[in-house]
């Protein structure tokens, strides 16, 4: 069962080959014994299996209790490395989803679960729903002594890839905004990808997953945010407005002397909106898309 489950469908494969290199493939052939390696471990049952471009996730009863947990495998150890620093250091953070064991050389983690686990993307959400949760996640400093990319870095990846999606659309305006931004800007534990598709409904309020961690500036994670929805200069400038209030009331609360929260600023949020757009844009206008929404993401970024 284990191995028919853990057996990687081909356009999978396809995409985490474009994501990893051609030693993915290689990868996705032994992941069924890795799975059950790890699932013998750490006593685990594989009840089902999916994922993205960058990782295969299998939800699992643990045997011990019958709760259901996850593992998360992905074909680059670092990436693994990476999600389980930023989970260790937000450990405390109930709005965090829990690392509960890691095997690094594996690339594995293993997860808690988070019921119901719909995605806000899913069922839709509020600035003021996910307020407490950005708030939390910025007042926990940067793990010292961790070698974390730095957000400058994921942002050239970022728009590397985005230049190979979308041949033809210059995104070089924004690159440079976005060196300017993170040239001795504030720097925190960036999410690095925190959008309503990586946030989910919990028992007790929502829950962020699947950090692309990184050092920088906090105010980048709330670009998803300002923008998801939005399609013109007037509610933008609200919504950013908003959550720069709304951000910063909770964070008062959560605050303590050791860890100082970063307060949001309205106008770096602004600027930040402006890199998020070219990345979402380019891709569309590649494509070929005038939709209102695409329209006035490449006005926004100037593409």
């Amino acid at each position: 069962m284990t191995a028919a489950l853990a057996a990687v469908p081909e356009d999978v494969r396809a995409r985490l080959v474009t994501r990893f290199g051609p030693g993915a493939r290689e990868w996705c052939a032994r992941l069924p014994g890795l799975v059950d390696g790890l699932a013998g471990r750490w006593g685990l049952a594989v009840r089902a299996a999916g994922g993205g471009g960058t990782s295969r996730v299998f939800r699992c009863e643990r045997l011990a209790d019958g709760a259901a947990v996850w593992l998360k495998l992905t074909p680059d150890a670092e990436v693994a490395r990476q999600e389980a620093v930023a989970l260790t250091a937000w450990r405390e953070v109930p709005s965090v989803v829990g690392l509960l064991a890691e095997d690094l050389g594996a690339g594995a983690l293993l997860l808690a679960d988070v019921r119901p686990g719909t995605t806000l993307r899913e069922r839709g959400w509020r600035p003021a729903e996910v307020a407490g949760m950005l708030a939390s996640m910025r007042s926990v400093p940067a793990p010292p002594g961790t070698a974390l990319p730095s957000l400058a870095e994921r942002l050239d990846f970022l728009f590397d890839l985005t230049e190979r999606r979308a041949p033809g659309v210059s995104t070089a305006g924004a690159r440079a905004l976005a060196r300017e931004l993170t040239d001795g800007g504030p720097v925190g534990l960036v999410h690095g990808d925190l959008h309503p598709s990586n946030v989910l409904l919990g028992p007790a309020g929502v829950v962020a997953i699947d950090p692309r961690a990184c050092l920088g500036d906090p105010d980048f994670d709330l670009v998803d945010w300002a923008l998801d929805g939005v399609a013109d200069p007037a509610a933008l400038s609200a919504r950013v407005a908003e959550l720069a209030a709304r951000v910063a009331e909770p964070a008062a609360r959560v605050a303590e002397p050791a860890a100082p929260v970063a307060v949001a600023d309205a106008d770096r949020l602004l600027a930040w909106c402006r890199v998020g757009a070219a990345l979402i844009a380019a891709p569309r206008v590649a494509a070929g898309r005038r939709d209102d929404s695409t329209v006035f993401l490449r006005e926004l970024a100037g593409l």
